[in-house]
């Protein structure tokens, strides 16, 4: 790493050291060429380089046992001075915020110091490291782990399975199989005696290679690993058909699959066993693990006889009997699964005394408070919101009301009063609960990169750290930053944790600043936010609007009034990659997906509305000032603004096209809800007025394809995936118009009978 205005003749690091202090301070040494050494104590001359847990650091006049990041140098003194945190990464955060945002000589000789916004800072669900894009072209993972460090992130996940799809047994047409490529389980990575065999040892050890060598690269930069996962996992039925008393609640989702999956019976002593010796064996092998995120009631996985497992409450014999109400079930569920997770906590307490486990708290409505009373202790939880009971939360769309389901997505900036009250009586109870935030385009603009929205972010962590909280989860992680080197977000994210004092307005103009010069500045601001004000006028639309919009493949579907009218040997190509069963209502309504209502007739002309009145005009302003930028721009500003404006068209697309999604439903449903032969009409021609604006938002998709010079959108150059799109994108677009020309003037029908087919 260079510091351009740190040059000293000397660095020194403690003999006894974490990596992350070795590996920076060779790293200036080598860009500044000073000669550096590991020395056993203190030197108390030349440039050091320490952080607390070191042999021995430097350390600033502090009090108490908060968070700090110190750095000094006076150049008159032969380079004397330090660089020394009070965690590994915020090390290497504070050497990039020198690099990147240098202090005045006098404030740098008499000394930084500086507290971080926020003493644990991770990505949760990390989509290109761990998660469902982790296979996606163009990424490195060191590349993106060192970004991270350089943001303030404190923490990692490091449980993504080596290929893309998992080893997970399943029967011809279902889906289900495919939910266990994320959030992957221990039993992917280890083994028990209870299970050996019934995964291939090959395919626990490539796995395992995958984490210790993430785990490596997070050394460097002074990252905690840790673990995703969803927990209880479903092992298979040819282990229950062995040991058939194990067998306990079913978990899986019986519209998305056709074969039952179960977990084992959570309170048998061999399942404590089992678990125990997974846990160690993960932490044996890989001990520097510090915590295990539980994901839970969802994707194979669930705790027996709560309510929100998806065949409603089931499970083994040991737990509950007969004739119990609602709420002594309840409380005995949620105690089994708090007592569960207590000695997951304690056998991985055994190796490493830092480990924890974090729970997500949404799932469990019903057996919320019971839950929260067997927390503390190692034990905590994770959620958007303090308030959470279940998925509703009171927090509604900025520019509508009506739409009350913003909490957890990009539009969630404010914090409720009664969220610090939640807080302190969380932390009564002996735990620290972490929020979670969106910082990046997943699980809302996907399958986009480096779109901004700079102030709503900032405005999220602000309203975050001002009720008080001190540890917070980004959502998806940070995508791939080193496609997006434009991308506002990060440096947001950065400068808040490690610079706090900065506002959003010098953050912004310093950063444009230093992208475009700082005559371009303030047109770069002003671009990015007519960006943002677009996207706030964005309606949300159910699972569309976050990872529904790759799973539906609703960019390569044709819009025609009767989906099923294209033969299915024509929609195969995309079909198989959509989260659908064959008899799933999504095949052949855009409004549905299983036994859910997305989208009606009513809400779906009023976001079609929304998105063409608000939304999309706001988004052709913006291209057309990204446009004017780029011509009166040169050099690198001009690559700046050629970035942005591709960016930006690809968000119009993205918005189009869901805004075409409402149509589609406005019309079709209206069409088939209606018996006014004027109204069928009127909605045949409202259909096919949609029908030629999807096919020219096809074309300029495809154009963006062809032509654009920036990586616009997560891309996987192995396999398409329901999650991802692959280099295929640009066969299927073609395809998608040739369809929608031949088929589009067919009668609007939806057969609602597609529930009870074979």
């Amino acid at each position: 790493m260079r510091i351009e205005f740190i040059r000293p003749k000397n660095i020194y690091y403690p003999t006894v050291c974490q990596q992350v202090t070795k590996h920076l301070a060779v790293e200036i040494a080598s860009a500044s060429g000073a000669s550096v050494s590991a020395v056993p104590e203190d030197p108390g001359s030349g440039f050091r380089i320490s952080c607390v847990g070191d042999g021995w650091h430097v350390q600033p006049d502090v009090s108490g046992d908060g968070q700090w990041l110190w750095a000094r140098y006076a150049e008159g003194e032969e380079g004397a001075g330090a660089l020394s945190a009070s965690e590994p990464a915020f090390l290497y955060a504070l050497a990039a915020r020198l690099r990147d945002n240098p202090p005045s000589t006098d404030a740098l000789a008499r000394g930084i110091l500086t507290e971080p916004s926020f003493a644990w800072h991770r990505p949760v669900f990390d989509s290109v490291l761990t998660q469902t894009a982790r296979h996606i072209r163009n990424f490195d993972p060191e590349d993106y782990i060192r970004r991270l460090a350089e943001c303030g992130f404190t923490h990692f996940e490091v449980n993504g399975i080596a290929g893309p799809f998992a080893v997970e047994e399943g029967v011809p047409n279902e889906y289900y199989g495919q939910f266990y490529t994320y959030c992957a389980g221990l039993n992917y990575f280890v083994d028990s005696e209870l299970i050996r065999g019934y995964y291939p040892i090959e395919y626990l050890e490539v796995n395992m290679n995958r984490v210790k060598k993430l785990v490596a690269i997070g050394k460097k930069y002074g990252l905690k690993p840790g673990l995703l996962c969803f927990e209880p996992r479903s092992l298979p039925e040819a282990f229950f058909q062995r040991y058939p008393t194990l067998r306990g609640a079913r978990v899986d989702h019986p519209f998305r699959s056709y074969l039952p999956r179960y977990c084992l019976a959570q309170d048998h002593p061999v399942a404590r066993k089992h678990y125990k010796e997974l846990i160690q064996n993960f932490l044996t092998a890989v001990p520097e693990i510090e915590f295990m995120s539980v994901y839970t009631n969802d994707s194979g996985a669930g705790f027996e006889h709560t309510a929100s497992l998806y065949v409603g409450r089931n499970g083994g014999p040991y737990m509950i009997r007969e004739w119990r109400s609602h709420e002594k079930i309840a409380e005995t569920a949620a105690k089994s699964a708090t007592d569960l997770m207590r000695s997951w906590q304690e056998a991985g307490a055994a190796i490493n005394p830092k480990f924890e486990i974090i729970m997500r708290i949404e799932p469990f409505k019903v057996e919320h408070d019971y839950i929260l009373d067997g927390l503390g202790n190692g034990i905590t939880i994770e959620a958007p919101s303090m308030l959470v009971r279940g998925y509703h939360l009171p927090y509604s769309h900025p520019k509508y009301e009506d739409q009350e389901s913003a909490a957890g997505s990009i539009y969630h900036t404010t914090m409720d009063p009664s969220e610090a009250e939640k807080l302190e009586n969380f932390r009564s109870h002996g735990f620290e609960p972490t929020l979670t935030y969106v910082a990046s385009s997943a699980f809302n603009l996907e399958p986009l990169l480096g779109i901004p929205f700079p102030r709503m972010l900032h405005k999220r962590l602000a309203t975050a750290k001002e009720a008080g909280f001190t540890r917070l989860n980004a959502n998806g992680g940070l995508l791939n930053m080193a496609e997006t080197p434009y991308w506002p977000n990060p440096e947001v994210i950065k400068a808040f944790q490690v610079d706090p004092d900065s506002s959003i307005d010098e953050t912004l103009l310093r950063v444009a600043a230093l992208w475009a010069g700082p005559e371009n500045a303030e047109t770069l601001v002003a671009c990015w936010d007519a960006i943002e004000d677009a996207i706030s006028y964005f309606p949300l639309v159910p699972l569309f609007s976050g990872f529904g919009y790759p799973w539906l493949r609703i960019w390569v579907r044709p819009f025609v009034p009767n989906l099923e009218a294209v033969p299915l040997e024509d929609r195969r190509p995309f079909e198989r990659f959509m989260v659908s069963t064959p008899n799933n209502p999504s095949i052949n309504d855009l409004g549905a997906d299983v036994l859910f209502e997305l989208i009606n007739s009513t809400n779906g002309r009023s976001s079609m509305e929304r998105f063409s009145e608000n939304a999309l005009p706001r988004i052709k302003a913006a291209i057309e000032a990204c446009e004017r930028a780029e011509s009166g721009a040169e050099g690198r500003a001009r690559l700046v603004f050629t970035d942005l404006k591709y960016r930006t068209r690809a968000l119009s697309v993205w918005a189009t096209c869901l805004r075409n999604v409402c149509a589609w439903v406005a019309g079709v449903h209206g069409y088939m809800e209606t018996t006014d032969q004027s109204r069928k009409e009127t909605l045949k021609a409202d259909l096919q007025t949609m029908i030629d604006n999807d096919i020219e938002n096809t074309r300029e998709l495809l154009d963006l394809w062809e032509t654009s010079p920036v990586e616009f959108m997560l891309v996987s150059d192995q396999v398409e995936t329901s999650s991802v799109y692959g280099e295929n994108l640009g066969e299927l677009l073609r395809r998608k118009i040739e369809l929608t020309k031949r088929y589009r003037n067919v009668e609007p029908f939806i057969d609602r009978e597609i529930l009870w087919r074979i």
